[in-house]
């Protein structure tokens, strides 16, 4: 979480340091991140300077041109979507962040809840 108004680009540093091990797979989990998918706020040379320094691929789309990132980026997209259908993650009302993180965690939980019940019948 950051204020309204921070660019994006200049969270990423943080965002890198906080994503935990990736499970799933068998074996062990990874440990870091190995590709970055973003859009054109992410489309900084600071930006390309941290993913070269921490060995991450980047596709990142070019500010001021009409290109699509890649295929994998309506993933992201689709996420926010179902997310901002319950009005209160679309617009933060909270004060506090733990209350906005329950909210999130209930939508999360509905949306898993919604999609599998529809795959059972």
């Amino acid at each position: 979480m950051s204020a309204a108004n921070v660019n994006d680009h200049l969270m990423l540093p943080t965002l890198l340091d906080r994503v935990k091990p990736l499970r799933g797979r068998a074996g062990r989990p990874r440990r870091r991140i190995t590709t970055l998918i973003a859009d054109k706020g992410y489309d900084y040379p600071s930006v390309y300077s941290e993913l070269q320094q921490r060995h991450i691929t980047g596709y990142i789309a070019r500010r001021g041109t009409r290109d699509k990132v890649t295929a994998g980026r309506w993933i992201v997209e689709r996420t926010f979507a179902l997310l901002h259908q319950y009005r209160r993650l679309a617009i933060r009302w909270e004060r506090h962040i733990d209350i906005h993180h329950g909210f999130l965690d209930l939508a999360a939980a509905l949306i898993c809840w919604r999609r599998l019940s529809n795959r059972t019948r």
